[in-house]
């Protein structure tokens, strides 16, 4: 939504603050936000300094607030938070601080109920294969390493081959 008359920085300013300040943005949100109020690039840089100076504005915890709340809403796994956190070009160290924040227990808990839920859901499938198949695609979608979503389908058609 571009401005019809460009801000003076100081406007500008304000308005990243304020966006900054109703949640965590990366710096490329915050980029495109101030160039489209009007900024020349070297305004923007200058605005982006500033907001980094008065801690508005912090890759680093927008990783990781980012991975955490993707995870627990959403139940995303770490294959998809990275490639998202990438999308927003976010640095691959705040990614890995990001993804490291995520507790391993949580996580397999999460993959664990997952697929089990998703088991049940396709239970009216007669095939087992198709079945098994449909479940690996399901969480592989949600984000999740291959090795721990063949694990999880092992564990969950083997203790339902009896339903």
């Amino acid at each position: 939504m571009p401005y019809s008359r460009t801000l003076s920085l100081e406007q500008a300013l304000q308005k990243a603050r304020h966006y900054c300040g109703y949640q965590e943005r990366s710096h490329s949100e915050v980029r495109d936000k101030l160039y489209s109020f009007g900024l020349r690039k070297k305004d923007v840089e200058t605005a982006l300094a500033t907001l980094i100076e008065e801690n508005y504005l912090n890759e680093e915890r927008f990783a990781i607030q980012f991975a955490g709340g993707h995870f627990r809403l959403k139940e995303w796994g770490k294959v998809k938070i990275r490639y998202e956190l990438r999308q927003r070009q976010v640095s691959e160290y705040c990614i890995k601080k990001a993804l490291a924040a995520i507790d391993e227990e949580d996580y397999g808990q999460a993959l664990g109920r997952l697929a089990a839920k998703k088991w049940e859901i396709l239970g009216k499938e007669g095939n087992a294969f198709v079945r098994k198949r449909k479940l690996q695609d399901y969480l592989l979608q949600k984000g999740y390493e291959s090795d721990k979503v063949s694990a999880a389908v092992r564990t969950v058609a083997g203790s339902g081959e009896g339903d």
